[in-house]
């Protein structure tokens, strides 16, 4: 296979972009510095292209690999032939390759094999050879006792098993009925008998039944988790009329080996065992492969989700170097707090008890106060924890006491912030704290620099994933990773700021080198320009140039070191100086002069067109933050528990996570609400991603709340009609069906799916 044409055509782009592209990532090139600094090179492919182009290739190498593994083995064999070879060459999927080698893989002794070591295939051959023999006749000449063959029934049984396998093996046949059965078939899901009280939380797939192409992630990583717990049955159904579509399924195998009922004596023989073949080989085969193919599906797409929150959770409006103070909320053992400077550096922890059973909320104001004025904190952020209503009540409530503080408070999602601060680099950061500080620090930082927090943590804890720990978690990892890399690389890292988590996730720096820079920073003082990274140990020629342009100093030498142009691209900086006669302190941020330049003119042989635009739109703006600006949401005073909320009542929140179903939303009630794709927006919706982001505020109406359930259905439509409907006997919301071209449970009708709400959210 030509992988570079493969992935050209499937990226829409040309040969010679995706051989740059691969040549630079097999040089040890990560995909930020291709998409940034070699787009000469590669065409202009940018992030998400070259992603792409990672992934195919990777799977494409892996396809080869299997590919000549498979050839050496049918030829080791003996029975490689040259058309064999050519299709084996021209497969495309890793699922075709193996129904290829499916005929020669080696094997334990099936029913056919046995029946071969027999004698039996020359009486399978001559049957399937000469349909007008009969078959009876033929099988008594091949009646062995000694073989286990004791009469005209067991030879028949044996050539039958063989036809059988041989058909199971057909490539082209099993790729039929595979397409067929994916385009009709229906995927029945039943709880199992007795066990309806354990599996509550799977109620809406009691008895569920949808097509099998169109079941949605979601919904299928929850149908799996349920059977993989013991919890439901799952079937799939040829299609809604199961007997008719059996039937044709039967005809296609008979059609395929080309029996037809003529009245020849092994007519009847060979249509009886196509019809075995597709019930007890093909169909039982299929089965597996198309609920293994709905899994990969939804894993994909459940790795895409997380990704996309992760990404909008990372490069969320960071409040920015300010004095914090960060609460960690709790009840009967206190609420932790620490304060951190506007680097984040801690300088002083606390704990307060104004909540049950201690209520000391006098003093726990008292003591907020005075951390406030002696350090001159102008931000607290509060953990959304259990609590967190209970301490945003008492920061209020300290904020109306002393309106002269000037000080503004912000709810955080404190996801992943146990597991930092359990982690062996919080103790090696707070050897002497205890670990419940530690997380009051971090909430406090992931408020100022929300992705310099959360890359300490490991990106599948930060919980924005729906069915994380069902999926494939090396995909996962790899696909989450290449998040962090992105988002880190997008916005930039201050060399003299950064910790080495960090900065390990920089273009080119391992976690050795990161260490490095950390341990040279502190025993030289801060960096004054980009060349002293070279001193750094370990640090060469090659990770500098990967690293480098993503690397800020800020307040140095040279204030091209604070900015996105890559130290190899200074010369054509320098000519641009030298033709409008101007210093760089005096050309950058000069909107007026760059903007007349034509990029052209400094062009070279080494720096094209796009990197001299980039060059021209960083000097405009240098070291932008791709990030949106800080905003913060105010709950609705008096709204503090799922009982608090009506219908129709309109609330501020944070979206919390994303999914293909819908977004969840903080309120303030400790528990989110559900905003269905249907009440995204006036317009339709396809995707929710297009409409809201993880960290958004949003403005919504409640639709409608299940205390007892702690359900809550939300709505961001702006007209009230859409959003709220009252039945007039009894002043309960009332909400339209959704439409469905599939037939399913009433439960799966509502805009909330109980099981699939938990199941997110515990996930």
């Amino acid at each position: 296979m030509d992988i570079i044409k493969t992935i050209a055509d499937e990226l829409t782009v040309a040969t010679h972009q995706v051989s740059a592209a691969v040549k630079l990532l097999d040089e040890g090139a990560t995909v930020p510095f291709i998409a940034r600094y070699r787009k000469e090179a590669t065409g202009g492919l940018d992030d998400t292209q070259l992603r792409m182009l990672d992934e195919r290739l990777i799977y494409l190498r892996e396809l080869n690999d299997r590919r000549e593994t498979i050839l050496e083995s049918i030829k080791a064999q003996g029975k490689l032939t040259d058309d064999l070879e050519r299709i084996i060459k021209d497969a495309q999927t890793k699922t075709l390759l193996e129904d290829l080698y499916l005929p020669y893989k080696p094997k334990r002794r099936t029913k056919a094999q046995i029946a071969r070591e027999a004698g039996l295939e020359p009486l399978a051959d001559h049957i399937f050879e000469y349909r007008d023999c009969n078959p009876e006749e033929i099988a008594k000449k091949y009646i062995n006792a000694e073989k286990g063959i004791e009469n005209v029934n067991a030879a028949l049984d044996g050539a039958r098993q063989i036809i059988m396998e041989r058909i199971s093996e057909d490539a082209s046949l099993l790729s039929e009925l595979r397409e067929r059965i994916w385009q009709n078939g229906i995927l029945h899901a039943a709880v199992v008998s007795g066990k309806e009280q354990e599996a509550s939380k799977f109620k809406d797939y009691f008895d569920y039944q949808e097509a099998v192409n169109k079941i949605p992630s979601h919904r299928a990583l929850a149908l799996f988790r349920g059977r993989n717990e013991g919890l439901l049955t799952h079937s799939l159904k040829p299609g809604q009329d199961e007997a008719g579509q059996h039937q044709i399924c039967e005809q296609l195998v008979a059609r395929h080996i080309q029996v037809e009922d003529t009245q020849r004596p092994a007519d009847s023989w060979l249509s009886e065992t196509a019809r075995l073949a597709w019930k007890v080989k093909l169909y039982t085969r299929i089965d597996l492969d198309l609920k293994l193919r709905l899994r990969e599906a939804a894993e994909q797409e459940a790795i895409k989700v997380f990704s996309s929150n992760l990404r909008d959770l990372l490069l969320a409006a960071p409040a920015g170097p300010k004095i914090t103070i960060g609460l960690d909320p709790g009840l009967r053992t206190g609420v932790k707090v620490a304060v951190v400077d506007a680097t984040g550096k801690l300088l002083e922890t606390a704990t307060i008890y104004p909540h049950a059973p201690q209520r000391q909320w006098d003093q726990a104001i008292n003591i907020l106060t005075q951390l406030i004025t002696k350090h001159q904190v102008t931000l607290i952020s509060i953990g959304n924890g259990t609590g967190s209503r209970e301490t945003d009540q008492l920061v209020a409530d300290l904020i109306k006491q002393h309106s002269d503080l000037n000080i503004t408070k912000i709810m955080v999602s404190e996801a992943g912030a146990s597991v930092y601060s359990a982690s062996e680099l919080a103790a090696k950061e707070f050897p002497d704290l205890d670990v419940s500080l530690r997380g009051a620090v971090s909430i406090a930082r992931r408020l100022q620099d929300p992705l310099a927090e959360l890359v300490k943590i490991e990106p599948k804890s930060i919980g924005v994933g729906q069915y994380q720990h069902d999926i494939n978690q090396t995909q996962l990892g790899r696909g989450l990773n290449a998040v962090v890399e992105d988002c880190v690389n997008a916005v930039g890292v201050d060399v003299n700021t950064a910790s080495a988590p960090l900065l390990t996730q920089v273009s080119g720096l391992s976690a050795s080198v990161s260490k490095n820079i950390v341990d040279f920073r502190n025993q030289h003082g801060a960096f004054t320009n980009r060349k002293q990274l070279i001193k750094v140990p370990r640090l060469g020629d090659k990770a500098f140039e990967q690293a480098a342009g993503f690397l800020r100093i800020m307040h140095g030498e040279n204030p091209l070191d604070a900015s996105a142009v890559h130290p190899e691209a200074y010369p054509v900086v320098e000519a641009i100086l030298d033709n409008t006669g101007k210093s760089i302190r005096e050309l950058i941020g000069q909107s007026n002069v760059l903007r007349n330049l034509n990029a052209a003119n400094f062009t070279n042989d080494q720096f094209g067109l796009p990197t001299v635009q980039d060059i021209l739109k960083e000097l405009e703006k240098p070291g932008r933050d791709p990030r949106p600006e800080f905003k913060s949401a105010t709950f609705k005073e008096g709204v503090e528990k799922i009982s608090d909320l009506e219908p129709g009542m309109s609330l501020e929140g944070i979206v919390t996570n994303v999914a293909n179903f819908g977004a969840f939303v903080d309120v303030g009630v400790h528990q989110d609400g559900l905003v269905h794709i249907s009440h995204l927006a006036d317009s339709f919706v396809k995707d929710p991603r297009d409409v809201v982001k993880t960290g958004q505020l949003v403005k919504v109406k409640v639709l409608e709340v299940d205390t007892e359930r702690k359900r809550i259905s939300l709505t961001m439509k702006s007209t009230s009609e859409a959003s709220v409907k009252t039945d007039k006997n009894n002043n309960k919301p009332v909400r339209k069906k959704p439409r469905s071209k599939v037939k399913q449970t009433p439960a799966l009708q509502g805009t909330m799916a109980d099981a699939l709400a938990k199941a997110f959210n515990k996930s």
